[in-house]
């Protein structure tokens, strides 16, 4: 059979095997396609357009790894003809190199252990002829074809676990806010219309909200507050008196004309609506891929450290939002004794970082992605080679990192995601989920129809002034004609 040493190219391929390789591979792509259509044809059916967003956006993250793949399919042979100088080559490896293997590997070599030595036949022969093309000229491979195929399916690995992880985060989330539902029914029955326009006085300190949050006025207290957030976030985050205090703030604040307003509603619209932009992965998440990567060398453990990264910040972005609860209950206790009515806490954006409540989401992304990196190269090493590799580094480094990342997941599902849907609405504005679905395309529509009104008066006047400009110039021009003609009659005449 010809082919050479590569092995067999595509016209000494049998006929039978590129069918059913291309059969095989149509049919998955196909199957793929028909379930995220019908998976949108029900979502749009049940009035689920926030959840069809997030699909859409899964299209296209999908579509930027197709990209992906076909950039370095396109490229592989030329990347695979890039020669280095081996001292170049021996730096900032993952893994010590043994004696015989110095001078052998590539700058890919932590991508070469991903999968066990004698990978695919056609790609070793590859890497085999590449680095001999690479060894003529007294240098090695920038990258061999086998660390390519390697990088390739890692990072299909870590796109696909993002994915299910910020799945998993929002439907655990999700079902957290759904128990608060009880809580909002109770409001609806309890709501009494003639009892609300009674006058009627509630001492602060006595409200429930106030004696659970507020623990005095002082340095010392204020710093114990900061404790207590901590310390909250982990066991009763938000309770029944959080919910309906936190509620009539909002009512009040953007919606008092509507008293029965279904708050528990417009928090999950709205959490549905986030959903989309925390299922993405931005730039600024690839760039921390390519951070993550290059600072992975023997000896220094930067994946274990990096572990601590979205530990910290899930712990911080929790104590913050248990700190907003907090400020609004001192905010009201430290101005009133007794108040008419019901407490009722003011919303601002004066209590989020740089005045920015959306800030808090930007984060959460970021703690997602970070966290399933960590769990996907784990995972994805831990199922090849056990424990036993260089790469995972020693067990009292891995153990740690296996704990922490499902720390951080299960915090933020249960805790953090929760306390972020409804504190986020303690802000100065309010989200566009307020508004139902038919509401939303109506206000919008409203909008455009508006903007292009706009426009046509504009371009109207415009077209008017000009045409109006034109009759007078050409009036002008008319009647410099006229008084030339006399001035010419004149002059004869004189």
């Amino acid at each position: 059979m010809a082919g050479g040493a590569k092995g067999p190219t595509l016209e000494f391929t049998p006929t039978w095997v590129l069918a059913v390789v291309c059969t095989v591979i149509v049919v998955i792509s196909l199957a793929v396609e028909r379930f995220l259509h019908y998976a949108g044809k029900y979502l749009k059916k049940r009035n689920q357009k926030p959840l069809f967003d997030a699909l859409q956006k899964i299209k296209e993250e999908l579509m930027l790894l197709g990209f992906i793949s076909l950039l370095l399919a396109v490229f592989q042979e030329r990347i695979d003809n890039i020669c280095i100088s081996e001292e170049l080559a021996d730096k900032w490896l993952p893994c010590k190199e043994r004696a015989a293997d110095k001078h052998s590997s590539t700058t890919a070599h932590f991508l070469t252990n991903f999968f066990p030595p004698g990978g695919r036949r056609l790609l070793t022969e590859d890497s085999a002829a590449s680095s001999d093309y690479c060894s003529g000229k007294g240098k090695v491979p920038l990258l061999s074809l086998m660390a390519l195929h390697h990088l390739h399916i890692f990072i299909f690995v870590l796109a696909v676990v993002h994915v299910v992880f910020c799945a998993l985060t929002i439907l655990c989330g999700g079902a957290q806010i759904r128990l608060w539902k009880r809580w909002e029914d109770a409001i609806q029955k309890e709501f009494d219309p003639e009892e609300a326009l009674q006058t009627k006085f509630t001492n602060v300190q006595d409200h429930t909200f106030i004696r659970g949050r507020f623990l005095g006025i002082g340095k010392n207290l204020s710093i114990l507050s900061w404790v207590q957030s901590f310390i909250k976030q982990f066991y009763g985050s938000v309770t029944r008196s959080d919910y309906t205090t936190l509620r009539l703030g909002f009512i009040m604040a953007h919606c008092r004309g509507n008293p029965k307003f279904n708050f528990h509603k417009y928090m999950i619209r709205a959490l549905e609506a986030d959903f989309k932009k925390v299922v993405g992965i931005s730039w600024y998440l690839w760039l921390f891929v390519v951070v993550f990567l290059l600072l992975n060398v023997a000896g220094w453990h930067a994946y274990f450290w990096i572990s601590f990264i979205p530990l910290t910040l899930l712990l911080a972005v929790g104590t913050k939002l248990e700190h907003v609860i907090t400020r609004l209950a001192q905010d009201v206790a430290q101005r009133h004794i007794a108040i008419a009515g019901d407490l009722v806490v003011q919303p601002s954006d004066d209590h989020f970082w740089f005045h920015r409540p959306r800030l808090i989401l930007v984060l959460i992304h970021i703690i997602l992605f970070q966290n399933s990196f960590e769990l996907a190269f784990l995972l994805f090493i831990l199922i090849r080679y056990k424990f036993k590799y260089c790469i995972m580094g020693e067990v009292h480094f891995i153990i740690p990192r296996l704990v922490i990342g499902v720390f951080v997941q299960l915090l933020c599902s249960y805790s953090t995601l929760p306390l972020y849907a409804i504190v986020t609405q303690m802000g100065t504005s309010f989200k566009k989920a307020i508004f139902d679905e038919h509401i939303q395309q109506g206000l919008i529509g409203w909008a455009r129809q508006a903007k292009k009104n706009n426009n046509l008066r504009k371009t109207a006047t415009d077209g008017s002034s000009v045409q109006t400009g034109s009759k007078q110039g050409l009036v002008g021009v008319e009647l410099t004609k006229n008084g030339g003609e006399r001035n010419a009659t004149g002059d004869v005449e004189a």
